[in-house]
């Protein structure tokens, strides 16, 4: 019986874990997977006793003073993954902790196969960091074939998935999710997506809801609906509470595609969420702030990309308006949202935008998690 054993270190990576572990089930009915992650990857059966918290850090600063924490936990999940002796390994997104478990299995001479799910963006970074990962784990599975070159050179066997977030939700039902809530089909939804991050709470969450609380104060009529991460959900509603503007929190994950389906416009701090927004319709503006000096240090020699948004990477245009350090603040992302709100043609030459780079990033069809899971499968 193959035994496959999954990593994942953050709220993304646990969505993405889920949705490969069932993509193995379906494949191979038999198959024992164990793994370590967070409520979703737990209710398919994959937990360990090791605690992941504190290791979705970010930024510089932020990651060197959780180098401890991520030392013993490195150290922690090398020596479940040992005891288990899986047949392979999958190590999913979070890139500095990925790569050093890796390492850590290697040396400790456990046989699984190591297996990474997703790479760093080394076409928008540094292009080093495919050397640091061809060093110690053996398949790459990534999202973009323009990835591909930057592996080879260093001899690392890659295989092209396509984007997680595109096949993640079903085809949303934004009628259903106001006729359940009470939402007239005149009102305009604006959605909140606030981050996964403790960190982006503190850094990215208060400048999107001031400036979600601008927008609703421009038309009293618009209702807001939060979509909630189960990794912070205390903090958003202890965030929500504090506002002078209704906001309706919605945390269960049955309701996210058709939530993303009703909304006109989300105000979305950069990340996984942008692209799985946009693959449901709704018009995006996002934005995120990074700690100075990790920004200063990433655009004087890190970041390559004109864009942080991979619907924009795929358009190789600004389909989304994205407002970035310098830039990011509450006025710069209402004054967006509200003229996509404002403007039906504005709002609707940016619907038709992103879905041409939908259609650009969806490759073949087949979806992420069932390429992985074959690929998986095979190199077991």
């Amino acid at each position: 019986m193959t035994h496959v054993f999954l990593v994942a270190a953050e709220d993304s990576g646990d969505a993405i874990g889920a949705d490969v572990i069932d993509a193995l089930r379906a494949r191979s009915p038999s198959i024992r997977i164990s793994g370590i992650g967070g409520e979703r990857m737990k209710a398919r059966g994959a937990h360990a006793d090791v605690d992941m918290s504190g290791l979705a850090v970010l930024g510089l600063v932020e990651g060197l003073k959780a180098y401890g924490r991520v030392k013993q936990a490195v150290e922690d999940v090398a020596a479940v993954i040992a005891s288990a002796d899986p047949d392979s390994v999958v190590l999913i997104d979070s890139w500095g902790f990925m790569w050093r478990v890796a390492r850590a299995l290697k040396l400790r001479g456990v046989r699984a196969k190591r297996i990474k799910l997703i790479g760093p963006q080394v076409w928008a970074t540094r292009p080093g960091r495919a050397r640091v990962l061809a060093q110690w784990v053996d398949h790459l599975l990534c999202i973009h074939p323009f990835e591909q070159p930057f592996y080879v050179k260093w001899g690392l066997p890659t295989t092209v998935i396509g984007n997680p977030a595109l096949h993640r939700l079903p085809k949303g039902d934004g009628a259903a999710f106001r006729a359940r809530h009470g939402i007239d089909a005149g009102v305009q939804i604006v959605g909140l997506l606030p981050g996964s991050r403790k960190s982006e709470m503190r850094k990215v969450a208060p400048t999107l809801m001031d400036a979600t609380r601008i927008v609703w104060e421009h038309d009293t009529s618009r209702h807001v609906v939060c979509m909630v991460s189960p990794s912070v959900t205390d903090d958003v509603r202890a965030l929500a509470a504090d506002q002078a503007f209704p906001i309706q929190l919605v945390t269960e994950d049955a309701e996210k595609a058709d939530a993303y389906a009703a909304m006109t416009v989300a105000i979305a701090c950069s990340g996984t969420v942008t692209t799985e927004l946009a693959a449901q319709g709704a018009a995006v503006v996002t934005g995120y702030k990074l700690g100075w000096i990790t920004w200063g240090l990433l655009r004087a020699f890190l970041f390559k990309s004109k864009y942080s948004a991979l619907v924009n990477v795929a358009a190789n245009a600004e389909v989304i308006p994205e407002f970035i350090q310098t830039r990011f603040n509450a006025r710069n992302v209402a004054a967006a949202a509200e003229e996509r709100l404002s403007n039906p043609a504005v709002l609707e030459t940016q619907r038709t935008a992103q879905r041409d780079a939908i259609r650009i990033m969806s490759g073949d069809g087949r979806s992420a998690a069932d390429i992985s899971a074959e690929t998986i499968l095979r190199l077991s």
